[in-house]
């Protein structure tokens, strides 16, 4: 992202843009999804909001500026609240990744265009990476609704570790994970424009 920056301030301006409102609204559309199946913790401490600050975590921020990989704050759930716990798990995710294509809409003038395809890259890396089913990526929770209620506190608690996902995933997962969205991107604008 840096070197984006050097080569061309507005083409950085629309990336960071990008992704600072496609973790905005991915977060968002987790604290909309638990809401509607019964858990308000997340409307309680304001992250049904817009703002970017209510959402954006420091050192995701950070590294998302350095180098193009970086994180919101997660949201706060609490499981057992939900009114079917199962569905909510797994509701709880597709939400969130409707809530980030939402904000990729666009045009095809100009400037407009750009950022449409900009927003729409990132969004879909995002939505790919998220299915994951590493704690504490969407994916994880998806897994979850599947697996026995006996592993779910379990699961949990690996949530806490989640710099540990990050590293992984940094280091011995980062090639393989490369690929595979490569090849999502590949086929989702091959789909796209015909």
């Amino acid at each position: 992202m840096i070197a984006l920056l050097q080569e061309d301030p507005l083409a950085f301006l629309l990336a960071f843009s990008a992704l600072v409102m496609s973790l905005v609204l991915h977060e968002v559309g987790h604290a909309y999804a638990a809401h509607l199946f019964g858990d308000d913790t997340a409307k309680r401490q304001g992250r049904l909001s817009l703002n970017p600050l209510r959402h954006l975590d420091p050192l995701g921020t950070l590294l998302l500026l350095l180098v193009g990989f970086g994180w919101a704050r997660p949201v706060p759930i609490y499981p057992p609240a939900f009114r079917a716990y199962r569905l909510g798990l797994f509701a709880l995710d597709p939400e969130g990744v409707y809530g980030a294509f939402r904000g990729s809409g666009g045009s095809a003038l100009g400037l407009l265009a750009l950022a449409a395809y900009v927003a729409s890259s990132i969004n879909l890396v995002l939505a790919v990476f998220n299915l994951l089913p590493i704690p504490p990526l969407d994916g994880s929770k998806i897994l979850q609704s599947l697996l026995p209620l006996a592993w779910h506190p379990w699961l949990w608690r690996l949530e806490q570790y989640a710099w540990l996902s990050f590293l992984l995933i940094l280091t011995v997962l980062r090639g393989p994970i490369q690929e595979v969205l490569a090849f999502a991107r590949r086929v989702f604008f091959t789909l796209l424009l015909g």
